[in-house]
């Protein structure tokens, strides 16, 4: 089974996106308090489009490896690839050994290619829709409809809206070869 690995960070502070305003009237968007962040830790399965999110307080590796704990009990039984960037949270060697007793393979991605992976464009689009140019009372509240806004889509929107499904994505020749892709 191989799976595509990502963090976000999402921060009380929104990300600015374009919007709208009046000619010649700056767009409000109002921030008060202290900038709190949470990481999300995300996979998806790139023939289903399942996904499994686990929000940590930081990215360590620490906090990676939890999220390899949970992807194996969710996948227990399962051969487990996952595709990943070389963050130093997942190329500690804790994090490698850890993956390595849980009998997953860790395969990196090539160093700043964000466009290779799709849980990056996933992560941009639930940010343009629950984040951008709004501030929250609190973060829990954000993660809580962000998370719920992904999970809210269905495997075939996720392929989809995430580039899997096109023909120039840059593994559909193997996946479509080796795996059963949703049409």
């Amino acid at each position: 089974m191989l799976l595509v690995e990502d963090e976000s960070d999402l921060l009380l502070f929104p990300p600015l996106r374009a919007t709208w305003s009046q000619r010649g009237q700056p767009a409000q968007v109002l921030l008060s308090g202290w900038n709190a962040k949470r990481v999300v830790f995300g996979c998806m399965n790139l023939t289903t489009g399942h996904r499994l999110f686990q929000v940590r307080l930081y990215q360590r590796a620490e906090d990676f490896q939890a999220f390899l704990h949970c992807v194996h009990g969710h996948y227990r039984g399962w051969h487990v690839t996952l595709l990943l960037d070389s963050d130093p949270s997942h190329t500690a060697e804790s994090s490698q050994c850890l993956a390595d007793r849980l009998g997953m393979r860790l395969l990196w991605l090539p160093k700043r290619a964000p466009e290779l992976n799709p849980m990056d464009t996933l992560w941009g689009q639930g940010k343009d829709v629950v984040s951008a140019n709004k501030q929250y009372a609190d973060i829990d509240e954000q993660v809580d409809l962000f998370i719920s806004y992904l999970y809210g889509l269905s495997n075939k929107e996720v392929l989809q809206t995430s580039g899997v499904l096109s023909r120039h994505f840059w593994l559909h020749r193997i996946l479509s070869k080796n795996f059963c892709l949703p049409a």
